[in-house]
């Protein structure tokens, strides 16, 4: 727990916590996080709070329009492999479904959540991040590489038969500054080769945390980063 009275109060689980809780069925498959310092903690929950807040804008949507979201239906910090070693640490995976009329429609989406502490920069090269998980095919042990695709297909396969759209929610300055953050995004999109093609198979959009709170996820407030004019996210 973090000491403060007058602030908000968050608590963490302990390693011995993680021993406990690992087993449990809801649990099951997901890696621990435990937080081993006050410090750690202090540097960890604001992004970890504006990660629930997001989460709970979900939960919230889902339960007005009949929806289906819920508290075991949001994967913090899931490790996705990329090629030459590398790893892709998403903030979340949701998964959501969506229910008109008759139909339901299994929906999945990696989500970012920027709290406008890294540049513009550094945001938008998380784009190029998810286009490498995108197109990435890992190669039979002792074959070389090849340009050519394998039997085994994308490695995102092992965890979804369709790949998620990729949400981006951002918060932490003024709207001017976080417009100009989407922009940059869009930008992205459009002059690099790898999310450009990304972008056209892939739903891609970014949204302001508050736009979320105030009028709902599927309210028209996300921008395609591929190029459109405002929509739900479901619409992407």
């Amino acid at each position: 727990m973090l000491p403060a009275s007058t602030r908000t109060r968050a608590w963490c689980l302990t390693s011995e916590g993680a021993q406990l809780t690992r087993d449990f069925p809801a649990l099951r498959g997901r890696l621990p996080y435990p937080i081993t310092s006050a410090t750690a903690a202090s540097l960890k929950t604001p992004h970890t709070l504006t990660s629930v807040r997001t989460h709970l804008a979900f939960v919230a949507d889902a339960r007005r329009r009949g929806d289906e979201h819920g508290h075991l239906d949001w994967t913090a910090e899931a490790s996705r492999p990329l090629s030459d070693g590398e790893r892709l640490i998403t903030d979340a995976v949701m998964h959501y479904t969506l229910i008109e009329a008759a139909e339901r429609t299994k929906l999945r989406a990696f989500v970012e959540v920027d709290r406008a502490t890294m540049s513009s920069e550094r945001l938008a090269s998380k784009l190029i991040e998810y286009a490498r998980l995108w197109s990435y095919e890992p190669q039979p042990i002792g074959q070389p590489r090849s340009r050519h695709p394998t039997a085994s297909g994308p490695v995102w396969l092992r965890w979804y038969p369709v790949f998620p759209r990729v949400l981006i929610v951002l918060t932490g300055a003024t709207r001017y500054v976080l417009d100009n953050r989407i922009n940059d995004l869009q930008a992205m999109a459009a002059e690099h080769p790898h999310v450009g093609a990304l972008a056209r198979q892939v739903p891609l959009g970014a949204a302001i945390l508050q736009d979320l709170e105030d009028q709902g996820p599927t309210s028209n407030v996300w921008v395609p980063l591929g190029g459109g004019t405002p929509r739900s996210w479901t619409a992407l």
